[in-house]
């Protein structure tokens, strides 16, 4: 049964006023930093973290700013945008399109980079430990990226590869182009069959099919005749960077208050790029490939070497403080 769903999830959930809607992916991120405050003034109040309860709002508020929203931007920007085709000239012809995060891109990589180099400064003009404050934010971090992972689910991107025999395997919409890449012809027949059923697509775009399919059952069904059926490779990312992570961090955080500071921001960087490289093998590549590997495989390889020194130097720091 699962083999055959086809994935309809409005990536709208309703019309605010004129052109602004709110969406499943900006609550994502906005529920990500509620439950982010919450969690980290838990900690604080109970001394699990270098900064105060007092200083949590304003440490949210340039967190999500200067590290999520900056350096995930900017990192789609430098790590997908400029090195796809033509990925540079599109990006002088259309400078704009770096502020424009409503129309999507936004790397993952690229946020966990901004927020190590904002607690980096923000440790030093507080004078605080800047493991200290990594760690305290390491454990709320998987939530955010849970959210946001099942927030790509609804919007139907990012979805996985083709799945023979998965019994879980969906049929995303969204994907219509890369399943019948290289056969323009079905692609042109998969149109007209659209059209048969709602003529106001034959002189449409893409978006206009997708939404219409989203409310018409009949074409939800006659598209799915050209689709294959995918991993929901969103929901793995969610369950394994969102909750398995989240798990394996908290409890270290409660059952090992005085653990040294950095171990817990290395099992992050650790157990984050271990959950990638395992994901990838089931996500449809979002861009070129780097030998045999994935940008997010390979940009994740870096994240263990980091991860791996933080949790050295972490623990030669709790045996200099126990000599």
């Amino acid at each position: 049964m699962f083999a055959t769903y086809i994935h309809n999830w409005d990536p709208v959930i309703f019309d605010l006023f004129g052109p602004v809607k709110l969406r499943w992916y900006g609550l994502g991120y906005l529920l990500a930093f509620v439950f982010g405050y919450y969690l980290l003034r838990w900690q604080a109040k109970r001394n699990l973290w270098v900064l105060p309860a007092d200083k949590v709002a304003d440490f949210i508020a340039y967190a999500a700013f200067f590290g999520v929203f900056l350096g995930g931007r900017l990192g789609y920007i430098l790590f997908y945008q400029i090195p796809k085709e033509n990925g540079w000239s599109e990006l002088l012809a259309d400078p704009a399109m770096i502020i424009r995060v409503w129309d999507g891109g936004m790397a993952s990589h690229g946020g966990i980079l901004g927020l190590v180099v904002f607690t980096y400064v923000y440790a030093r003009k507080n004078k605080v430990s800047w493991t200290g404050v990594g760690d305290g934010l390491c454990v709320v971090a998987p939530i955010g990226i849970g959210l946001v992972r099942f927030a790509n689910f609804i919007n139907g991107e990012l979805y996985g590869r083709v799945a023979h025999g998965v019994g879980w395997a969906m049929k995303f919409p969204s994907s219509l182009h890369e399943d019948l890449k290289g056969d323009p012809e079905r692609l042109r027949e998969a149109y007209d069959a659209c059209a048969a059923i709602d003529p106001t697509i034959s002189d449409k775009s893409y978006d206009y099919l997708m939404a219409q399919a989203r409310e018409n059952p009949e074409l939800q069904q006659t598209l799915g005749t050209y689709l294959q059926a995918r991993h929901p490779s969103q929901l793995y990312e969610a369950l394994l960077e969102g909750v398995v992570l989240f798990a394996i961090l908290f409890v270290t955080r409660v059952r090992f208050p005085k653990l040294p500071n950095g171990i817990l921001t290395g099992m992050f960087f650790l157990f984050y790029a271990v959950f990638r490289i395992v994901v990838e093998v089931f996500r449809e590549p979002d861009s070129a490939m780097i030998g045999a590997m994935t940008k997010g495989q390979f940009y994740s390889t870096f994240m263990i070497a980091m991860g791996l020194a933080f949790i050295v130097g972490g623990w030669m720091r709790r045996d200099q403080l126990s000599s």
